[in-house]
């Protein structure tokens, strides 16, 4: 074998590799908050993969932890091994450092949980959360992560973005606006600024329509919007005036987090 064909074989064999990774990671984004539980053929129909292959990668993670089989279907969810990847990068997370004591009084203060979310890409995720200790509350799994226009944190990020990058994100469907038309789009844009210029956004009902979101932006030292404080709770216990409470709290706890983080508003 000559030295160019050593060569042209260690690459294929590193595509290769390459490949094998990027359908693992694939299978690994398929399940979501809305879809915890898939089987191999809807995870094969949904990334285009044979159910062989799937079966093979799915067979190894759930020997690492990184997915479990249900008992009852005998289909997959994500596992705890998962956390145990992704412990010491939110220990390591400085916004979620911070942010912690904050959110513990937040949720003290409101009587509702708390959240800290940041945005990935297109995408908000949720980083940091202290649960409400009320019987009927609303929570999210860490890790989960929301691209509904008109959720509570989405509109903090997309606040911040330049207007032209907003419209390119909503006329894709990257970040979902149902019945979108362009008097939608620039009402959307609207909503958006007079979100900012109060402090912090809301969401009644229009994403879930039993749950109330506000959250408000945290900066860093450029002043740039680099996480979310959010506090999402059952709409039942949200009249007008507790809204404008709730949002006045989150912009406060928000506010003492930008400073934690030695952060501005600009």
């Amino acid at each position: 074998m000559s030295a160019t064909e050593a060569t042209d074989t260690s690459g294929a064999g590193d595509t290769k590799s390459a490949s094998v990774i990027v359908n693992a990671i694939a299978v690994l984004r398929c399940f979501s908050v809305d879809e915890p539980l898939l089987g191999v053929t809807e995870i094969a129909n949904r990334i285009g993969l044979h159910k062989s292959t799937v079966s093979r990668i799915l067979a190894t993670f759930e020997q690492e932890r990184l997915v479990e089989r249900d008992e009852e279907t005998r289909r997959f969810r994500l596992g705890l091994g998962l956390i145990a990847v992704a412990g010491p990068l939110l220990a390591d997370l400085e916004e979620r450092r911070v942010a912690y004591p904050v959110l513990r009084e937040l949720a003290e203060q409101t009587g509702e949980t708390s959240a800290l979310m940041v945005w990935n890409v297109n995408e908000s995720m949720c980083v940091e959360q202290i649960a409400s200790r009320q019987q009927i509350k609303h929570t999210t799994p860490l890790g989960a992560r929301y691209g509904d226009a008109m959720s509570a944190s989405v509109q903090v990020f997309l606040a911040g973005e330049p207007e032209e990058r907003v419209r390119s994100l909503l006329r894709s469907g990257t970040v979902t606006l149902p019945g979108l038309d362009d008097a939608g789009l620039d009402a959307y844009l609207v909503r958006l600024k007079e979100g900012a210029g109060r402090g912090w956004t809301v969401n009644y009902g229009e994403s879930s329509v039993d749950e109330v979101g506000v959250a408000a932006p945290v900066y860093d030292h450029r002043g740039d919007v680099v996480a979310a404080v959010l506090i999402p709770a059952p709409r039942f216990r949200v009249s007008a005036e507790r809204l404008q409470s709730l949002g006045e709290a989150c912009a406060t706890a928000a506010e003492k987090v930008t400073a934690r983080l030695g952060g501005r508003a600009l």
